[in-house]
């Protein structure tokens, strides 16, 4: 029988907040049989990082931070990230997960023409894994994945999706629930980060309208991607 630990890498300065932007992914992955070990290289560089050699899986999520940054812990995390790679630990990386993970394997992330913010629609090529959406975008970089990897969604605003072997690189997120997005808005406020309340207000609305069936297409991206390991 395979492994059943999924190593979560979270980002906020704040623990709790971190923990609580794993989002709908979490019970997902309880559910699945899976148990969460979570770990930031954000608040916690110095301490010892999971180890990834029974790891079923690596989970990247988002951060307020750029994946370009020459940071101690975005350094620290990169190599992290390398590791699991060499090790064939399949790899989802989550909005600035997706960015890290398209960095790591050779590609490159800047700062984008089109920020994204809200319930947004893509074009997709494999369905299967990742339904149109809309999905939910709060992202102001972008990535372009590595030649080696297959892009599999993406619409005006640039690259919305590749895979790589067993790795899944996405620019959306598809943990969102509305307790996520107010975990958000919590470090807006505790970090001075000006946003537009009425984009935010916006936002905030459509996400309790469409939580549920924003869940089941996160349960079903989640089991498509499993699956295909």
């Amino acid at each position: 029988m395979g492994s059943s630990r999924a190593v979560v890498l979270v980002h906020d300065r704040d623990r709790a907040l971190g923990y609580r932007n794993i989002g709908t992914l979490g019970p997902e992955l309880r559910s699945r049989g899976y148990e969460l070990d979570v770990h930031s290289f954000d608040y916690g560089l110095g301490e010892v990082p999971p180890a990834l050699d029974d790891a079923a899986m690596l989970v990247v999520m988002g951060s307020p931070d750029a994946a370009y940054d020459e940071t101690p812990w975005i350094a620290a995390e990169s190599a992290y990230l390398q590791t699991a790679i060499e090790m064939d630990v399949p790899i989802l990386g989550v909005c600035f997960g997706g960015q890290l993970l398209a960095r790591v394997l050779g590609g490159t992330v800047t700062e984008s023409q089109f920020p994204e913010h809200g319930l947004i629609e893509i074009a997709t090529s494999r369905p299967e894994l990742i339904g149109p959406g809309p999905w939910m975008e709060y992202h102001g970089d972008t990535f372009v994945a590595p030649e080696s990897a297959t892009v599999i969604a993406r619409n005006d605003a640039g690259q919305q999706a590749f895979v790589q072997g067993r790795h899944l690189g996405l620019q959306f997120h598809p943990e969102i629930d509305v307790d996520v997005f107010e975990s958000w808005a919590v470090a807006w406020v505790r970090d001075g980060v000006e946003q537009d309340q009425d984009m935010v207000d916006v936002i905030r609305k459509d996400l309790t309208a469409n939580e549920v069936e924003l869940r089941v297409r996160c349960s079903a991206l989640l089991d498509a991607w499993i699956s295909g390991h």
